[in-house]
């Protein structure tokens, strides 16, 4: 092969959830902060073509990308450390794979051989897996394989790791194999055989792991990286540690430490150097250092599952950073929350954020919150379906539409203030066909909206089906609702906001997609800065 792209495959062993992503995204940091043009692709085994029709029970968050991919959270890991795009390219699941080979069947193309998972899915997957490397974009990519090894789901894609690895030759592939070291307190000592026994199921499918990355509660002492060095195959100095990290923005500064990225760079015959954090160590400073701190409820109906709001947890930190105030997030479930307690549950918070979501569950409780922020004046952020809750709330009680609401909520309703996409009513099937990626916006200037961003014409990322019912808009601007911002193509109303009010507004995009460390979100920002205003004057109201 011709490619001159570098392969790095982390997978991993023992128990999921070890956090490959952060290794990999941490990997990644560390290679671009030395000049290397890195990015990341995930490999999900699941049968599902995308994890866009997945509950957030059952798989976490939907993060979408630029050019409108529903992907696994871990991308947004990868573009929160790296500051780089993602695509339809960086996320590929075993649906995607073996839906593309079908088709090929269908038609023809494999001229009436049989398929099979050798040579046909194998071959499909190390297409999918070189199509960023052949792109010229990029010196090093990084492939996170999910789940553990030993799964019946992720053999093919170990299969074809283990071919490229030979294909490739020596100094162009690597393997980076994450496993754990448990701790038994009943014998208090660190064990190693699960690990001995995950590396000889990733060599029984014919892959030597390069280096070992090892989870651990504690310090691994030099006798145990020896033993492992000798048992599973590799140098003691590719004997990683990776201990608990108190956030995982340590991670990139651990594993330079550890010299994860020395040893990766030595294998794939490439020189290394120090890598400039500077930026990086500069928010992990702001971040940890904070000089004040606001509590900010987020009403949602995932909140038992935090991975369900992962891009807006992580926003509320880079935002935290910038202004250098620690934001306690304050997670409220909107099925529980009503007329009789609503002021119980949010007077004492400094800003209330309405989240993203589907489905009617739990839609009274947010406009219930709503309207107690709106009229007791606390900073308001809506994001999607919470900006639909601000827009009935306000008809219904504000303009006094009766039973105004959603088509997605009542088919019937009187006063469908947020209706289904036009292009949406002959949509029949669900995976994939939601207004997704990025698209365009343009501010009012006299906005609070432009007065964030500083700009007229934005562009941010969406995924929904309905939208702000512009036979409505009249009435609502006359009744103090400003829509002021408006995609210039298709006339969607993308922001809304109450003039009078300190702070109040909602986005019909997800902002928290495009936040990042060294570029964390304006309105995530704006809104800290608002909470913290907010509570200055409460303190200074209840003191007097």
């Amino acid at each position: 092969m011709t490619d001159s792209t570098k392969y790095v495959f982390v997978t991993g062993g023992v128990s999921s959830s070890l956090g490959k992503g952060i290794i990999g995204a941490s990997l990644a940091k560390l290679l671009q902060a030395q000049g290397y043009r890195t990015t990341i692709q995930k490999l999900d085994p699941y049968i599902n073509v995308d994890p866009g029709t997945l509950n957030p029970y059952e798989h976490g968050e939907c993060y979408v990308t630029n050019d409108g991919a529903e992907t696994d959270l871990d991308l947004g890991h990868y573009e929160r450390f790296l500051n780089v795009p993602t695509s339809q390219a960086n996320n590929v699941t075993t649906g995607r794979i073996y839906q593309s080979v079908i088709e090929k069947e269908r038609k023809g193309e494999f001229l009436g051989r049989t398929v099979q998972v050798i040579p046909h899915i194998t071959d499909e997957i190390k297409h999918r897996i070189q199509l960023l490397g052949k792109s010229g974009d990029y010196d090093i990519v990084i492939t996170e394989i999910g789940g553990t090894v030993g799964d019946i789901e992720s053999l093919p894609y170990v299969e074809a790791v283990r071919q490229m690895k030979w294909e490739l030759g020596e100094h162009n592939a690597i393997v980076v194999h994450l496993t754990l070291i448990p701790f038994l307190s009943a014998a208090q000592e660190l064990k190693t055989k699960p690990t001995q026994h995950s590396v000889k199921t990733l060599m029984e499918s014919g892959v030597q792991a390069d280096v070992l990355v090892c989870r651990t509660e504690h310090e691994l002492s030099e006798k145990i990286k020896v033993k492992l060095a000798r048992f599973c195959n590799v140098q003691k100095e590719a004997v990683i540690q990776s201990i608990d990290a108190s956030t995982i923005y340590d991670v990139p500064n651990m594993m330079l430490d550890e010299g994860l990225d020395s040893v990766v760079l030595e294998k794939l015959g490439l020189t290394s150097s120090t890598p400039d954090l500077g930026s990086w160590n500069e928010f992990l400073h702001r971040h940890k250092n904070p000089k004040d701190e606001v509590t900010i409820g987020l009403i949602g109906k995932y909140v038992e599952l935090q991975d369900s709001y992962k891009s807006i947890l992580e926003s509320f930190i880079h935002a935290g950073a910038a202004n250098e105030i620690k934001v306690n997030v304050e997670s409220i479930h909107s099925e529980y929350l009503n007329k009789e307690n609503v002021k119980l549950k949010l007077s004492h918070l400094d800003g209330v954020l309405v989240a993203p979501g589907f489905g009617e569950r739990g839609i009274e409780g947010k406009i219930d919150a709503v309207r107690y922020v709106r009229e007791n004046k606390i900073p308001f952020f809506g994001i999607c379906l919470g900006m639909q809750m601000a827009v009935i709330e306000f008809a219904r009680n504000v303009i006094r539409l009766k039973g105004a609401n959603s088509t997605e909520m009542d088919d019937n309703v009187n006063h469908p203030v947020i209706d289904l996409m036009e292009e949406q009513k002959s949509v029949t099937h669900k995976g994939g066909t939601m207004r997704l990626g990025s698209w365009k916006c343009r501010l009012k200037e006299d906005s609070m909206a432009y007065s964030v961003y500083g700009k007229t014409n934005i562009e941010e990322r969406h995924r929904h089906r309905y939208e702000y019912n512009e036979a409505y808009m009249d009435q609502i601007e006359a009744a103090g609702m400003m829509a002021s911002g408006i995609n210039p193509d298709t006339g969607l109303v993308e922001i809304i906001e109450i003039p009078g009010h300190p702070w109040f507004l909602g986005v019909q995009y997800h902002p928290e997609y495009k936040s990042t460390v060294s570029s964390p979100h304006p309105l995530f920002v704006a809104f800290v800065k608002a909470a913290y205003d907010y509570s200055k004057i409460k303190k200074n109201v209840t003191l007097a």
